[in-house]
């Protein structure tokens, strides 16, 4: 049984990446932020039988040496920490690079020093900006829009070049919209589900016009697994796309969520939901080709199927009770 590495394992993606790791046949150290409350997460909700499989590391991937102990030992690297909220990084922009940045540097070196034999970096389609063209290659313009985007992009380019100095055995995959169980009330899909099963019938949001390419977590945690296993030759020093190629308004979702959850709904601007006009990003869709043609991946979810597995989760009482749904999750 080998062992891997992920970082950011107590979030959304990283904990469903953990539970895919498990079930393939691995051990995984799972790095989770420090904190005074042994907080592990969502990693506490898994079941058992993966936490069995499963070693916590409380580190913090600003710091070196935590990245070191992490890594050591370990066939491949899942590099999921990061700072994820837009609207944060308007108030906080230097932690932003603090995480995102050097927090990526950090994992490098270490994968670059120990010779590990795989390393998967995160990124984020919001690196591109507006699209200029569709659906989106990856070799559309880099257009950072936010400074949240603009940390990814240098995560993304240190990649890029440890890859080029080094032959650091990295990858670059770029997941378009990720949604399902588990996600921050910052995204807006747990946001719409999760006003409504509270009992809302009255919705704030920001935005209703720019379209996004949602793709369900599982599908997600796949495209991390298939470039991680791919052949090295077929996906090492590359970017890869991770998406559907399809794309929905907000304001279309929040139409098709009413359906599924059967409740008739009026929404309200909220202001301060609003992104500063030059930095909202209007169009975002996927072509993942490139991923299909190296690992033959693809997603196995329609966003109707995700939405409806994202909606029972939601209205399991003990799921939605960690949420704050009356306030704005910045």
């Amino acid at each position: 049984m080998s062992t891997v590495a992920v970082t950011g394992a107590e979030g959304f993606i990283g904990s469903h990446l953990v539970e895919h790791l498990v079930a393939h046949g691995h051990r995984v150290k799972a790095m989770v932020q420090y904190n005074s409350f042994s907080s592990y997460g969502w990693l506490e909700t898994l079941d058992k039988d993966v936490l069995s499989c499963v070693e916590i590391v409380l580190g913090d991937v600003r710091d070196p040496g935590s990245v070191t102990g992490l890594v050591k030992g370990t066939e491949a690297v899942y590099h999921l920490a990061a700072l994820i909220a837009i609207p944060y990084s308007y108030r906080a922009p230097h932690s932003y690079i603090d995480t995102n940045v050097n927090g990526t540097l950090n994992v490098l070196e270490a994968v670059r020093h120990l010779d590990i034999p795989r390393m998967v970096h995160t990124s984020t389609s919001e690196t591109y900006g507006t699209a200029q063209t569709v659906p989106i290659t990856e070799d559309h313009p880099i257009n950072t829009q936010s400074p949240y985007s603009a940390s990814k992009a240098g995560g993304d380019r240190l990649a890029d070049a440890y890859h080029s100095s080094f032959d650091t055995q990295v990858v670059v995959l770029r997941p378009f919209n990720t949604f399902g169980p588990r996600q921050s009330m910052r995204a807006v899909i747990p946001t719409v589900i999760a006003q409504i099963a509270a009992g809302a019938r009255e919705i704030t949001l920001g935005d209703l016009r720019p379209t996004r390419d949602f793709l369900f977590v599982k599908d997600t945690a796949a495209a991390f697994y298939a470039v991680a296993t791919a052949p090295a030759e077929a996906v090492v020093g590359r970017t890869f796309n991770a998406g559907t190629g399809g794309e929905i308004s907000v304001g279309d979702l929040v139409t098709l969520v009413g359906k599924l959850m059967e409740v008739d709904l009026t929404v309200r601007e909220d202001t301060q939901r609003l992104r500063p006009a030059n930095s909202e990003v209007m169009r975002l869709v996927a072509d993942a080709s490139r991923l299909r043609a190296a690992t033959d991946w693809a997603p196995a979810h329609s966003l109707q199927a995700g939405l409806e597995k994202t909606i029972a989760f939601f209205r399991d009482p003990a799921n939605l009770a960690r949420y704050k749904t009356d306030i704005y999750n910045v």
